[in-house]
């Protein structure tokens, strides 16, 4: 996605207002971002703080600046910053994290962001877009450029099944029907997952949704999810973050506030390090649960329909 991004900012590139900072990365990948930008590009250096409050001073003088480093570094360093300098005054700065969740894999925890969306909407204003393909990403960046506010877009890898037709790019989006559980997948995960059920039985194939944006507004969820979650009587959500303050969470009081709460509830997220071992993101996905032959497991045991062969 980290391709996606920079194609969609050139398309921006000549907006005067439109500064780019980055933590000394992006390297072999945002260096056409960096030509059609000339001196708008800034290497803010190691200095991530630093960065967060030269953004928030931009913005005060009616830029647009986007802040881009290993999601970590950009959330997690600099979060005083984020809280004081950005949000306490609503600034339009668009914050972008590469690799949520396990992507930066045997780099450890260190480079992991398993708390990073949860973290940050406990601020005031903020908002998250979590994109699930890469072809999400322009979508969401014509939208920052007029957000106005402070935002968060942490991005992963594309895991789009290669045959799937997307459905036009929407916060919530219906990706496969079934008489299964109503699911609901945030972000990247949902392209494994897609593939995995789409081979079931209609009768234990999930109804698969994806979200992109948070928090979780009980006004915003569709009908189509109710329904689905009426239906089956049983909620699964899926994120590669930790259960606390995450999308599961966010969902499930909604649903108790709109009286739709499901008779069955099953959150499947970040468990941190089962085994203390390090390993790629799938190996930390299967540790948690996460990853698609996980996730078709769970559902078989709950609904028992045999997959087609």
């Amino acid at each position: 996605m980290r391709n996606a991004l920079c194609n969609s900012l050139i398309n921006h590139a000549a907006k005067e207002d439109f500064v780019f900072l980055t933590g000394d990365l992006g390297y072999n990948a945002l260096e056409p971002l960096r030509a059609a930008m000339g001196p708008r590009f800034i290497n803010a250096g190691v200095a991530e703080q630093n960065m967060i409050s030269v953004a928030a001073g931009m913005s005060s003088l009616a830029l647009v600046p986007w802040v881009y480093s290993i999601a970590p570094f950009v959330y997690a360093r600099p979060f005083e910053q984020i809280r004081n300098d950005v949000c306490m005054h609503g600034l339009h700065v668009v914050i972008v994290g590469n690799g949520g969740g396990y992507a930066y894999g045997s780099m450890g925890a260190t480079h992991h962001a398993l708390e990073d969306y949860g973290t940050l909407l406990g601020l005031p204003d903020m908002h998250a877009f979590i994109p699930a393909f890469a072809a999400d990403v322009p979508v969401i960046v014509n939208r920052l450029f007029d957000f106005k506010r402070p935002s968060y877009l942490r991005l992963g890898r594309c895991e789009k099944p290669g045959d799937l037709t997307l459905p036009p790019y929407a916060p919530w989006r219906r990706l496969c029907d079934g008489r299964g559980p109503a699911m609901v997948v945030a972000g990247p995960l949902a392209g494994g997952i897609l593939g995995a059920v789409s081979n079931m039985a209609e009768s234990a194939r999930p109804s698969l949704w994806v979200l992109t944006e948070l928090p979780v507004k009980k006004e915003a969820i569709p009908d189509g999810l109710i329904n689905d979650i009426r239906q089956s009587g049983c909620l699964f959500v899926v994120e590669e973050h930790v259960a606390h303050g995450g999308a599961g969470q966010m969902l499930a009081c909604a649903l108790l506030e709109m009286n739709e709460a499901p008779r069955e509830f099953i959150h499947r997220s970040a468990r941190g390090y089962v085994s203390g071992l390090y390993g790629s993101q799938l190996f930390h996905r299967r540790e948690c649960g996460l990853d698609p032959g996980s996730i078709v497991a769970e559902v078989m045991k709950r609904y028992g329909t045999a997959a087609k062969s």
